[in-house]
């Protein structure tokens, strides 16, 4: 046992329930109040209960990679988080059960309790996750004002009296920089493109009118995938879009792996409305002012259709879903070209705008990889070698 204790305070919000939503999560050294890590994160559409949930397991990484062998006591103003993790209210919802579950692989049991505290005493926390839900309205990210938990002087100041009281104990070290602690295994989601259909050529607009389904090519590369897969060995979950090419994709997948394929709504293409069908040229040629405005910003839309904040939201909360249903698992997630390209975005952290930087073709592989404490390894993209003639 560590000589050193943390608090971890953590609060969520959402602007709906279910809403856009966002947690904020912070630790203290328990001796001193010094703050040694703080964080705000927008979370996409989600409930209060969900962000709250969000917020204790975001502080809780970060307290045990600060130190995994010192105690930890959560407050939150959470009761029904608060009692669900102290084991006295049952946990019914799914969502809360898995991310409940997650938050107690943390740490041994024993090693972390709970405190219920009244919202005015927890204020730091919300505001956090309020600046957090504030910036996302704006497609911004919420970013530390000044370091924290990286100052060696910081940790040996909180923690010299109970160091002196215990000269045995391991001298604490301070958090590395640049490469974290070991986060053990992480969540891999092994992106696939749907193959072609008969509108991908002629590269219309296909979101969700009309739901064509895959063309003879589109079959092939389906496939062509399924084989590379089985090759691999390593998919242990489908998920797909609830549209036909997909669906169609997504079971070529499952009968050469022998998996059963989960329907995620989430991961559905962008609705482009009155664009649905027509190629680029023939949108601009009747609405221009609405395709330049769409370019320019993602909280434009086609007329009738959605925006790239939209979907970024969706597209967010069924992450993490599969990260929540599948912790260290490799996952195949069957779905379009803006759900893979916003996916990537939100794994390097990049602007709405670089989605229209990106190129991918039909039925390429995309791999990404999400670790405990919610950062992101891009391992590959627009992978179409399982394509080429053998």
């Amino acid at each position: 046992m560590s000589a050193r204790r943390f608090v971890v305070e953590a609060d969520g919000g959402s602007r709906g329930n279910p809403g856009p939503a966002a947690y904020g999560a912070l630790v203290r050294d328990a001796a001193t109040g010094a703050l040694l890590w703080e964080m705000g994160e927008a979370i996409g559409v989600a409930t209060n209960n969900v962000a709250e949930y969000r917020g204790v397991l975001a502080g809780l990484t970060a307290a045990r990679d600060l130190d995994p062998d010192a105690p930890v006591e959560v407050r939150a103003d959470s009761k029904l988080v608060v009692e669900q993790m102290s084991g006295r209210w049952k946990i019914k919802h799914a969502d809360m059960r898995e991310l409940a579950a997650r938050v107690r692989a943390l740490y041994p049991a024993g090693r972390v309790t709970y405190t219920w505290v009244p919202r005015e005493k927890n204020k730091h926390a919300d505001r956090l996750a309020n600046e957090a839900m504030d910036l996302a309205a704006k497609g911004e990210v919420w970013r530390p004002k000044t370091p924290v938990a990286v100052d060696p002087q910081l940790v040996d100041q909180a923690t010299a009296s109970a160091a002196d009281a215990a000269p045995e104990a391991t001298k604490p070290v301070p958090p590395p920089t640049g490469w974290g602690a070991d986060l053990g295994t992480p969540t891999t989601l092994v992106l696939l493109r749907h193959g072609e259909t008969p509108l991908t050529p002629h590269k219309r607009f296909s979101g969700v009118g009309g739901d064509p389904e895959l063309s003879e090519t589109g079959r092939f590369q389906a496939e062509r995938a399924a084989d590379y897969l089985a090759a691999r060995g390593t998919i242990q979950a489908i998920v797909t879009s609830p549209l036909a090419r997909c669906r169609q994709t997504a079971d070529a997948a499952a009968r050469r792996l022998g998996l059963p394929v989960r329907v995620e709504e989430g991961f559905r293409e962008t609705d482009f409305g009155a664009w649905e069908g027509l190629t680029f040229g023939e949108a601009r040629e009747r609405w221009p002012d609405e395709l330049s405005a769409w370019l320019a910003s993602p909280d434009a839309a086609p007329p009738g259709g959605e925006t790239f904040v939209e979907v970024a939201r969706r597209v967010a909360v069924a992450r993490d879903k599969v990260l929540a249903r599948h912790p260290g698992k490799t996952v195949l997630v069957v779905t379009h070209v803006t759900p893979v390209k916003t996916l990537v975005r939100l794994a390097l952290d990049a602007p709405a705008d670089s989605l229209f930087r990106m190129e991918l073709s039909a039925a390429a592989f995309t791999v990404i990889s999400w670790w405990a404490d919610g950062n992101a390894s891009l391992r590959a993209f627009n992978d179409t070698a399982h394509l080429r003639p053998r």
